[in-house]
């Protein structure tokens, strides 16, 4: 019987899941309608009247021989509102008196910056369309791509940018997709923070006038996430209609949520359009971003489970271990070195906790800052990536050697974007950082952004990590990106072609991401940027976890990761067991406590082992054999929040079911309990009904109130009694 810890029950039992509905593709000529089905998904939309591409339908799976008319553009209401701004269009050009958010607004070499799309053409593929429209006089051509998840149902879309002028056109706001509702009373929810305290929830009432959530950092951001769910009506974690989407894209991005005078509810994403500005010349292209979309009829929790499923399956990149497989592997558990050794790495220190690390087991040993060029601390030494041979005489192959005799794989922090003005390579290339001339370069954590747009030090980035990869036998990089941009100059490249830097920076940043596993498919990469400012679907394309939050803590863990799970998958969500008094909030908790908050992710432990009594390295040897055996229902099952730790919650839960629900994993927390209240009884969700689940409790000792074992239905229904004695303080 599988042991598990403090408020983590594991339950047994077998079923098998549900068969997905084949996805469906169709075409109806004669109304000119386009239909995607998927999962319990619909998304149809049309040719109107007048030649726009209209959106008719979005929501749950209609039946198979249900069928649209031809769409009817809405009418105007009065003067000031045509139709052609009240129809929700597609893709709409900034033209005709639209004063809605436009999907594309572009100027002409003549100064003209009208701009009016009509239906061409399309072509069915695969699970999907691309449907050409063309300015109604210009030679500009969108082609917009669909394709929808036969499982989830979710759609992705985006949309190539064609110039077929004789002269050059400047795009100045580029979407890859709108989306739109109907009239109805809607609740936005979307994820906001800052450094220490990402993944907020916000939910707010869509009102009319426009919520825009964004990034003007160059990357993604921790102050918001491309990210956002509309709830209709009363829906809730488990109940109600959601419709969601995800931006994938790593740069500077916009999302707007837009209600208009009749009240109906238009989605607007892609590039953000502030100091943007791409040149298309005769002949050239611009591709935007996929701007995925989802629609749920169990609430918020079931939105997020159709997006963890979805990523999983469909996003997450394969390394040469899992390629051909369906799902990725889980993550290995790590240990990284930073809080014990921060930049005073040397070899023999880095043995000694690799030994430690071992005997916990430890899958991964992890190498933090410190270990190349002169970096003693955070003010020289970014840009020149070979090792410092004061502190590692031999290079890096003793310790990897060590580690690996060890039976742990070993991996590397590097932060390959950014370079200290106490470099060899910023004295040498001064000008290989964005910025300009004449003007300040401002520093923060007094390092410069290199500008991965320019094609030298694109090659320079790629070159330096094959040659690191090649030379040594590593498995794992934790890529870090510690500041947001400033003075985004680029002046190698004429002064209007300047601004295209935003797209051209993230295209270079995945190019080598991408050429990487390509010459090293056995190595797996971390996004970090000081905690959650770079995470979103576009990076997730090539790299294998991410790192939510440098805030550790495992009470306020609880909150972020609740956060962060409604748009990603905790196959990605790292967290790390660190020391206690934590040196944030100087909190004290038990070890027990830490381990469990960090267990409802992919664990990993960063605290300084070397100072660990021999109770504690039992206790957290333990709790990761444990987890070992449970992990793939934590990070690849579906998850249901049975207590929101959000608004201050007493306490909080999370459960997560196996795909063949034959096991089940539970988690309970409290933060404090007053006058001697009881934890309140769990209902579980997601088991199978008919089939017979064992509960191996709190080191295997029975729980007051419930029994060793009775049915899904039992636990559904009657629920989860917790032991009498679960009270206190963390």
């Amino acid at each position: 019987m599988l042991k598990t810890f403090s408020a983590a029950a594991v339950l047994l039992g077998a079923s098998l899941a549900a068969a997905a509905q084949p996805a469906l593709v169709s075409y109806d000529s004669a109304a000119k309608t386009f239909r995607l089905d998927g999962g319990g998904a619909s998304y149809v939309f049309g040719v109107n009247s007048r030649g726009e591409l209209q959106q008719l339908y979005w929501g749950g799976r209609l039946g198979a021989t249900d069928t649209f008319p031809q769409a009817a553009p809405l009418p105007e209401w009065a003067s000031f509102d045509s139709s052609y701004n009240n129809t929700p269009q597609e893709y709409a050009g900034w033209g005709a008196g639209l004063f809605a958010e436009p999907a594309l607004k572009v100027t002409f070499a003549d100064g003209n910056r009208d701009l009016v799309l009509h239906y061409a053409s399309h072509t069915v593929k695969a699970n999907g369309f691309d449907v050409v429209l063309k300015d109604v006089k210009r030679k500009v051509a969108v082609t917009l791509h669909y394709s929808v998840d036969p499982e989830s149902g979710i759609l992705a879309r985006w949309a190539t940018i064609e110039n077929g002028e004789a002269l050059s056109v400047t795009v100045e706001q580029a979407a890859a997709a709108a989306w739109a509702l109907p009239p109805a009373h809607y609740t936005l929810n979307y994820l906001t923070g800052r450094w220490a305290g990402e993944w907020t929830l916000n939910q707010e009432a869509v009102r009319q006038g426009a919520r825009v959530i964004e990034s003007r950092r160059g990357s993604t951001g921790h102050q918001a996430n491309p990210w956002f769910a509309i709830a209709a009506g009363a829906a809730q974690e488990e109940q109600g209609e959601v419709w969601f989407g995800a931006l994938a894209w790593s740069g500077s991005w916009r999302i707007t949520v837009e209600q208009d005078q009749l009240d109906q509810v238009r989605v607007t994403g892609g590039f953000n359009p502030f100091d943007f500005g791409y040149v298309l010349h005769p002949g050239q292209t611009l591709e935007t971003p996929i701007f995925y979309g989802g629609y749920s009829a169990n609430g918020m929790g079931g939105a997020s489970r159709l997006l963890h499923h979805f990523e999983l399956a469909h996003v997450l990149p394969r390394t040469a271990a899992t390629e051909g497989q369906p799902l990725p592997r889980p993550r290995p558990v790590i240990y990284n070195s930073w809080e014990a050794t921060e930049f005073a790495v040397t070899e023999a220190g880095q043995m000694e906790l690799a030994e430690k690390a071992a005997a916990l087991g430890i899958d991964r040993f992890v190498m933090d800052d410190g270990w190349f060029g002169q970096r003693k601390d955070d003010h020289a030494g970014l840009g020149d990536w070979y090792v410092n041979k004061e502190k590692f005489p031999n290079g890096l192959k003793p310790l990897i050697d060590k580690v690996h005799a060890l039976r742990m794989d070993f991996g590397l922090w590097v932060e390959p974007e950014m370079v200290n003005p106490n470099s060899d390579l910023y004295r040498k290339h001064p000008e290989w950082v964005l910025n300009f001339p004449q003007r300040p370069r401002t520093e923060q954590r007094n390092q410069m952004i290199l500008n991965l747009a320019r094609p030298d030090v694109r090659a320079y980035v790629l070159g330096f990590l094959d040659k690191l990869l090649t030379e040594n036998d590593i498995a794992f990089l934790k890529w870090d990106y510690n500041r947001n941009w400033s003075e985004p100059g680029w002046d190698q490249l004429a002064p209007a072609e300047q601004k295209k830097v935003y797209v051209e920076f993230t295209r270079n940043l995945y190019a080598i991401l991408a050429e990487l596993r390509h010459r090293h498919p056995k190595v797996e990469i971390e996004s970090c940027s000081g905690g959650g400012g770079r995470v979103d679907l576009g990076i997730l394309r090539y790299t294998d976890e991410v790192w939510p939050s440098d805030n550790t803590d495992p009470f306020d863990r609880l909150t972020m990761q609740d956060g962060f799970t409604y748009a990603y998958t905790p196959q990605v969500m790292m967290a790390w067991v660190t020391d206690s008094p934590h040196w944030l909030n100087k909190r004290t908790t038990t070890l027990t406590y830490r381990m469990l908050s960090s267990m409802q992710g992919s664990l990993g432990i960063g605290a300084n082992i070397s100072k660990w009594s021999a109770e504690e390295a039992a206790t957290a040897k333990t709790l990761i054999a444990a987890y070992h055996q449970v992990q793939p229902t934590i990070v690849q099952g579906d998850l249901y929040r049975l207590i929101s730790p959000q608004d201050g919650s007493e306490f909080s839960a999370t459960q997560t079911v196996r795909a063949d629900k034959g096991q089940s994993v539970v988690f309970a927390f409290i933060h404090s309990t007053q006058e001697k209240r009881g934890f309140p009884r769990l209902k579980l969700k997601g088991l199978d009904p008919a089939a017979q689940y064992t509960i191996s409790p709190i080191e295997g000792k029975a729980l007051a109130g419930s029994p060793e074992a009775a049915s899904g239905a039992w636990w559904m229904n009657h629920g989860l009694e917790m032991d009498a004695d679960f009270r206190g303080d963390f």
